[in-house]
């Protein structure tokens, strides 16, 4: 028996293209990120801003990890809501930190 589906499926962004886009909206924002934002926070806009990346987050954070980064409010609200279920984490400096 062969059972067909349709439907929308968008397909899942890798690794690689979400770090890229981190990388990019870091560089693009106007923030002042020495505070650590969620880059692609819907309440910056994301959309406007670039971050189209679904499933991921995009997470400004400290290198070493400062005990600030793990503050729920420092963090990004998808991600701790579940609606996103990947990040990048990129330094105020923007150079990539780490994935998960």
């Amino acid at each position: 028996m062969v059972v067909l589906a349709s439907g929308c499926v968008q397909p899942v962004p890798e690794v690689g293209d979400a770090r890229t886009e981190c990388i990019e909206l870091c560089m693009k924002s106007t923030l002042n990120l020495s505070s650590g934002p969620c880059l692609s926070d819907s309440n910056l806009n994301w959309k406007a801003s670039g971050w189209a990346t679904s499933g991921w987050v995009c997470d400004v954070a400290h290198s070493p990890r400062s005990p600030e980064d793990n503050l729920p409010a420092n963090q990004c609200k998808e991600y701790i809501e579940g609606k996103a279920s990947h990040f990048v984490e990129v330094d105020p400096s923007c150079n990539f930190i780490r994935e998960n």
